[in-house]
């Protein structure tokens, strides 16, 4: 199954994406480490940022950019269940609500539609706003996750299917 998720860079409506690099890994936890839903989960600047630069190469990570300006983060986890799985998007407040999520969601689905089955996500169930967002683009929920992130949280599953198998 070929994707193009291995490139070094994009250039979306709006932003570009470029690979993760370690300078811009620490400026990209502390904004997250304020935010919700990493705020409520009580994850640290320390322990996003180890996160972000932990060796993993089915985990392809890029900072998001306008006019060269960090303002998020991107990460895409691929092979994964018949399809890439976007284990994070973040974009700082900022920035929210302007569009680039749109055009990371079109990039993501646009990229992998060719070789995948299915889209998948996982969202905290008191984050509400992220909800929304993933169903406006045709995501579905299939499961709960107790305890998966945090004890006292219930992760859902959400998957989109882009072709039919068979």
């Amino acid at each position: 199954m070929k994707t193009d998720f291995f490139q070094e860079s994009y250039g979306l409506a709006g932003c570009s994406l470029v690979r993760l690099c370690e300078a811009d890994a620490s400026v990209i936890a502390g904004q997250l480490a304020a935010m919700n839903p990493w705020q409520a989960l009580n994850y640290s600047a320390a322990q996003l940022e180890n996160y972000l630069l932990a060796p993993d190469s089915a985990l392809n990570r890029y900072t998001v950019r306008v006019d060269g300006t960090i303002v998020g983060i991107v990460a895409v986890r691929y092979p994964w269940l018949k399809g890439p799985y976007l284990e994070l998007i973040g974009l700082f407040p900022a920035v929210q609500r302007q569009g680039l999520g749109t055009a990371i969601m079109t990039w993501f689905e646009n990229v992998a539609q060719p070789a995948a089955t299915n889209l998948w996500v996982l969202v905290s169930s008191f984050n509400e706003p992220a909800q929304r967002f993933y169903r406006r683009y045709g995501f579905t929920e299939i499961g709960r996750i107790d305890a998966l992130v945090y004890p006292h949280s219930t992760e859902l599953l959400l998957r989109k299917v882009v072709r039919a198998t068979g």
